[in-house]
């Protein structure tokens, strides 16, 4: 019985375990961070501020950025990207170039799996003007508020 019992507790930790990074990749899960730049996303510039970022579809990878306060919202597709070590807290990571931001990738609290943004053609063009002087992006990163 007590071999019984410690087998089930294993599994439902197990299930546990695997189940609560793929929950903050579901639709509807919504990621809050305030962001204290302009920054750029898909060729569009939204204003510094508190955002909600969300899967917005059953392909995780269309995602849903919202600030209430400016009535701001964009809707973008993203790539799956994983890492062997998850971000605890969660995070939103910033290409910068000068004062200019460019949003990269989009790390959920807890999960391995992430969201990785194609580079605009503008984030492109400041990328190959960085290269010819021998520079390359500064990367910036913040912490997300909450889920």
């Amino acid at each position: 019985m007590k071999k019984a019992l410690m087998v089930l507790f294993s599994c439902f930790s197990l299930a546990f375990m695997v189940a609560a990074p793929v929950s903050a990749q579901e639709p509807g899960t919504v990621i809050r961070v305030t962001i204290p730049f302009e920054f750029n996303v898909r060729g569009k510039t939204l204003p510094a501020g508190r955002y909600e970022i969300s899967c917005i579809s059953d392909a995780s990878e269309t995602l849903g950025v919202y600030n209430r306060a400016a009535h701001k919202e964009l809707v973008f597709e993203t790539d799956s990207i994983e890492t062997r070590s998850p971000h605890r807290d969660g995070q939103l990571m910033f290409h910068r170039y000068g004062d200019t931001y460019f949003l990269y990738e989009i790390w959920a609290p807890g999960s391995d799996m992430g969201h990785e943004l194609p580079r605009s053609r503008a984030e492109r063009k400041l990328e190959h003007q960085a290269a010819n002087q021998n520079r390359r992006p500064e990367m910036v990163a913040l912490a997300v508020d909450e889920m």
